[in-house]
């Protein structure tokens, strides 16, 4: 990704919010990044469009779960400083409460940072950061695998 490449290469910390927007589904389901110092929260602005049971209402549970990946991406990127966007290779989510009708906030925490593979918990909450609505464990991919190295 170009953007992570020039902050690389100027020495940089990348814009989280320019990353945000250049990841398509990230800018189309309403992400932002609010960063103060090395603390990140991303916020899921609400917006009806994101919806998934309208007779409750509560958030999509798709939409909850990208967001969690999204965040742990964003996490990852920012303190690996890599020329690439991380990739999951798996990812769990715990569904805890239903999302609400507002907007949502979550922090990755990375537990296990390795040269090839990352490990990182998410937790994802709207009124209160006690009181997760979700949270996601995942491993994630920090580089692509070099196919011309055997082994």
């Amino acid at each position: 990704m170009e953007l992570l490449k020039l902050a690389r290469d100027s020495g940089e910390k990348v814009d989280l919010n320019a990353l945000i927007n250049a990841i398509p589904y990230a800018k189309f389901i309403g992400i932002e990044v609010d960063q103060k110092g090395t603390e990140i929260t991303t916020v899921l602005r609400f917006d009806p469009k994101i919806i998934g049971n309208p007779i409750l209402p509560a958030l999509h549970g798709g939409v909850i779960g990208s967001f969690l990946e999204t965040t742990a991406i964003i996490q990852l990127a920012y303190e690996s400083g890599g020329e690439f966007l991380p990739k999951p290779i798996d990812i769990t989510i715990d569904y805890l409460r239903s999302g609400r009708p507002q907007d949502t906030y979550a922090r990755a925490r990375i537990t296990k940072h390795g040269r090839r593979v990352a490990n990182v918990h998410v937790e994802a909450w709207q009124d209160e950061h006690t009181k997760p609505i979700a949270a996601a464990h995942g491993h994630f991919l920090l580089k692509p695998v070099d196919k011309s190295t055997p082994g």
